[in-house]
């Protein structure tokens, strides 16, 4: 049975994948294979970001009452890597693959700490206090994270 925790942990993989491709093609040379791929990473986890915040944050809320716990803190990260996220696409848009470089491994660590404590903490806590409404709640995260 599909969980919360192994759907978005998953996604998270997948979003890390398109990263280290465009990690890739910078350390190749071709910036405009890095812009693709850094475009790819963007979209998917920006649709990771909303699906969290738009979704599965205010369905965990609203069943435990924990507006002020971890679902904020994982907002107020997303806002940060936002910001990373535009720094990082302006390096790339500059031709500047040292500053990307820079930027990327500021990104890399504030996304690997991220992703550990969604994965570890809160994705546990999802799936334990919203059993009842995951017949409900998984195929429209799984639509969001698609992008539909």
């Amino acid at each position: 049975m599909t969980t919360i925790r192994n759907l978005m942990t998953d996604d998270h993989r997948r979003c890390d994948d398109f990263f280290a491709d465009a990690e890739q093609a910078v350390g190749k040379g071709n910036l405009e294979a890095a812009r693709a791929a850094f475009a790819h990473f963007r979209q998917a986890t920006l649709a990771h970001f909303d699906s969290e915040e738009k979704t599965l944050f205010p369905t965990f809320e609203a069943k435990t009452g924990m507006s002020m716990g971890p679902t904020q803190v994982m907002r107020m990260e997303h806002a940060q890597m936002r910001t990373l996220f535009d720094d990082a696409d302006a390096a790339l848009v500059s031709g500047d693959s040292d500053e990307y470089l820079g930027v990327a491994e500021t990104l890399l660590i504030m996304m690997q700490q991220h992703n550990m404590k969604e994965e570890n903490i809160l994705y546990p806590m999802c799936d334990q206090h919203l059993a009842d409404e995951l017949p409900e709640l998984l195929p429209r995260l799984e639509s969001e994270l698609a992008g539909e």
